[in-house]
């Protein structure tokens, strides 16, 4: 049903009025578009979005959307390093009043059920988790549900900190702030050990620390269909 949804959702296209952009921090950059009143999306998925304001070879790439509906934007955060390629210059490039399209939702990365769930970020693999806590922190009905957050940046720059750790401390998620892949395999075993296949597993990140991972806990005997993959690439 999730395939044939995202195939229909996937010829949904429409214009996103870009609104502003800013750093977030290093190599980290934001863009905030106008969200029309009949797009929705859950949190935790992706859209693609096109560049339609110059013509450049691959304009059309995925991107987490790392707002929620009630949010009432549309907010893309992405890495931007020094040679960034055509698509991610034209975004920077992008003024008040431009556009981009958006194809989407699609995808199934965001939480079903009440089931304990374990998030793990690598880098700015963080952004579908920003999306997934906002919308815990929006639908909150005093019904504590067991999310612990485990984020691994080995810079040690953790994109959204303050949003996530007041998030943390009102509504009761549990957050580890690590910089090295052992500390995240001993965080994975607190929690395994305490749910094992009773917990939700979902990984975002870069596509090799997604694998490693999704490797460890399938070691570790988690089942595969408990374990939810979004990778990140460079583009």
């Amino acid at each position: 049903m999730s395939f044939f949804q995202d195939t229909l959702s996937i010829f949904k296209k429409r214009d996103l009025l870009f609104l502003e952009s800013y750093k977030e921090s290093e190599g980290v950059y934001t863009f905030l578009f106008k969200k029309e009143k009949d797009l929705t999306w859950k949190a935790g998925q992706h859209g693609l979005f096109s560049i339609t304001h110059k013509k450049i070879k691959n304009p059309t790439k995925p991107f987490t959307v790392a707002s929620t509906p009630t949010e009432n934007i549309v907010r893309l955060t992405m890495r931007i390093g020094d040679n960034p390629s055509d698509f991610k210059k034209a975004m920077l490039e992008l003024k008040q009043g431009m556009k981009v399209k958006m194809s989407g939702p699609v995808g199934s990365f965001y939480l079903k059920d009440n089931n304990p769930s374990l998030l793990i970020a690598g880098g700015i693999g963080i952004t579908p988790f920003r999306s997934i806590l906002k919308q815990v922190e929006a639908e909150w009905n005093g019904v504590e549900k067991q999310i612990k957050l485990l984020y691994m940046n080995s810079k040690k720059s953790y994109l959204f900190k303050d949003e996530i750790d007041e998030i943390a401390n009102n509504y009761s998620i549990s957050v580890t702030y690590l910089d090295s892949r052992d500390d995240l395999y001993r965080e994975i075993n607190k929690f395994t050990t305490i749910y094992n296949n009773d917990g939700n597993y979902l990984i975002a990140g870069p596509k090799e620390m997604v694998d490693a991972t999704s490797d460890y806990l399938q070691n570790n005997n988690i089942l595969k269909k408990n374990i939810k993959k979004d990778s990140f690439y460079g583009y």
